[in-house]
Order: C-alpha cells, then sequence, then structure tokens
C-alpha cells in the first residue's frame, strides 16, 4: 500500500511485522535511505545486502532469503539498494510466499506512474511504499526540527533553517548532525534541551571540522602522497580522531544517493547539475572524480568501515589516531587501484 504523509512515521516506528516489503523511492534519495535506516532501528534488525543484479538472474532468491532463518538466530532485514524493475519477480514472490522471517527493505530512486515494481508495492496489503521529496523552504526546516524532536532537542526556526543549509537539505546528514547535538547537550527524548547557535558555532557541519575534511577527501580521491603530507602537516590531536571520522562519513553519506543515480543510468555531470545551489561550486571537480571512481558497494563498504573505527574511538580512552591513518591510507590505495 501507499503510505500517505501521515501514516509514514507510525510504519516507520512501529513496524507491523505483517508487512513483508518496504519500497522507498523518490527523486530525495538521501530521504530515502534516511527512512530505510530508521525502520532497520525499529526493526532491531542486521543488514543483510543482496545486489539487484542478483535477484533479476534468480528471481526466487528473495523469497529463500526472506524465508531463512538468519546464522546467528536475530532478526535481520534483506537490503537492496540500489532497487528498480529488474527486482519486481523477486518482490512478487516474497509477496506470494506469506510470513517471512525477514522483510526485504528496497531502496529505489524516481519511478514512473507505469512501474511494476511500484504498482506491486501499492497494490499489496503485505507492502509498504514511501515516496520522498527533496525537502525545500519550510519543509527542510520542519524536517530539521522532527529530527531534532526525535534525540530530544528543542529546535527554533532560525537554527533548523541554518542546519538545513549547512547539510544541503540532506536528511541523513542532518540527523547524524542532531544526534550528535544531543549527545553534547545530554538531550533525550525525555529530557529535552534547546538547541541554540553556540552549539552549532562549536559542532555543526560548517564549523572547523569543515577543515579537517580535507584528509577523507585526500583519501577518497586516490591521492596517497598528498594525504601522507596532510596527515604529517595536521598532526591529529586525539580529540580530533572522532571529527575527522564524522567529516569522512558525511562526505560517504552524501556520495551514496548521488551514485545511487548514476548506477541507474543518470550521467555524472547530470546528477550534479540537478543539486543546484545544493552543491558548493569548489566540490563538483571533487565529487565528479568520487562518483567515477567509487561504486555503491564500495561506498557502503567504505561506511561501515568508518562506522566501526568511530565506536572503537568513542569506546577508546585514547582515540587511535594511529589507527584513523592507517584506514585513511587503506581507502587512498583502494581509490588508487580505481582509478
Amino acid at each position: 500500500m501507499k503510505l500517505i504523509k501521515g501514516a509514514i512515521d507510525r510504519a516507520i516506528d512501529r513496524p507491523d511485522p505483517a508487512t513483508r516489503f518496504y519500497l522507498f523511492y523518490g527523486p530525495d534519495d538521501a530521504g530515502s535511505r534516511f527512512l530505510a535506516t530508521r525502520l532497520l532501528k525499529s526493526l532491531g534488525a542486521e543488514k543483510f545486502s543482496i545486489l539487484a543484479a542478483t535477484v533479476r538472474t534468480d528471481p526466487a532468491v528473495l523469497a529463500d532469503e526472506a524465508s531463512a532463518m538468519a546464522l546467528f538466530g536475530g532478526p535481520r532485514a534483506i537490503w537492496i539498494e540500489p532497487a528498480g524493475e529488474e527486482i519486481a519477480d523477486g518482490v512478487a514472490s516474497v509477496l506470494d510466499a506469506g510470513p517471512v522471517e525477514s522483510p526485504v527493505i528496497a531502496i529505489a530512486g524516481v519511478l514512473r506512474k507505469t512501474s511494476g515494481l511500484l504498482k506491486l508495492a501499492e497494490a499489496h496489503s503485505a507492502a509498504a511504499a514511501v515516496v520522498s521529496y527533496i525537502p525545500e523552504g519550510r519543509d527542510a526546516d520542519q524536517m530539521v526540527i522532527a529530527a531534532g524532536r526525535a534525540e530530544g532537542l528543542r529546535v527554533e526556526s532560525d537554527v533548523a533553517a541554518r542546519l538545513a543549509a549547512d547539510c544541503g537539505n540532506n536528511q541523513a546528514i542532518v540527523a547524524q548532525e542532531v544526534a550528535k547535538f544531543a549527545i553534547f547537550l545530554d538531550a533525550a527524548p525525555d529530557r529535552l534541551r534547546d538547541l541554540p547557535h553556540e552549539v552549532v558555532d562549536l559542532l555543526g557541519a560548517d564549523s572547523s571540522e569543515g577543515n579537517l575534511m580535507r584528509l577523507g577527501d585526500l583519501a577518497l580521491a586516490g591521492d596517497g602522497r598528498e594525504l601522507l603530507e596532510e596527515i604529517e602537516r595536521a598532526a591529529i590531536a586525539p580529540n580530533e580522531a572522532i571529527p575527522v571520522i564524522r567529516a569522512l562519513q558525511r562526505r560517504l553519506l552524501q556520495l551514496a544517493p548521488l551514485r545511487a543515480r548514476v548506477e541507474r543510468g543518470e550521467r555524472v555531470d547530470g546528477v550534479l547539475t540537478s543539486l543546484g545551489k545544493a552543491l558548493f561550486w569548489r566540490d563538483k571537480p571533487l565529487l565528479q572524480r568520487l562518483l567515477s571512481n567509487w561504486n555503491a558497494e564500495r561506498i557502503a563498504q567504505a561506511m561501515e568501515r568508518s562506522a566501526a573505527l568511530e565506536r572503537a574511538a568513542i569506546l577508546s580512552d585514547e582515540p587511535p589516531v594511529a589507527a584513523l591513518g592507517e584506514e585513511l591510507v587503506t581507502i587512498a590505495r583502494a581509490a588508487g587501484r580505481r582509478r
């Protein structure tokens, strides 16, 4: 069924066990991924990725995986990204199979009204279709306010507008930002805190952390020699390890939805042009390079590795600066091999 705006939050935060397929689609890839990740958290499930090409070759594999018990007994969700018409037969087999162990989550881009996959998701009672549009103006501000409320933050409209602009209206980056502010302010849904401009000045995406993004960019671009020189020159302090990791994560979060569009057949230049003013002009050459070198699977792997490194840094008494440097060099080598 197609979920209308008022029903989306309820369906994602309190998922119905009878729903076997979730389709997130529309022009806002970042919004789709944000909602899908939120659903994954609500399900308490581990992500199990399957390539759309695999489903196209063998549609029955999707129903087999959805019906199979997880290897270690914990809940999981089947994740397909990017997804398109090629998975329609596989999804039909899941919906015809009856109750399953693992729901299927698919992230697609823009789908035509005549799309067989979309019609399937909208028509079946065990499926949910959610469309995401790029938020603009007041909608973008409300998106930030809602994200802050979920973390226990009261965000005034002027602060919300600033954050939306700083994050390019990207819901995934907004979510990461407000989560960081909530930790700093010791906020929680049952412990509300105001988010002032002063905290955004200190920790926000446009703060001094922006200078640290250069390390991640050099690594992703495969500029190994310049990266090593920059690491030596920057002399990363223990308290800067997490900001460097998060700067890298923000770049990966920016890349993921754009690369998904490229893999659906759009040209890199066209994807970047469509961003308009949301793309800082100085970033365009870099993004052209990164989108050509990094595919969706590699970006997902880099995101998982950076998340593991961040957890290690947070849990460690002394953030692992050396491990961070090694990871950046590893990324640079991987990127260099693909140039």
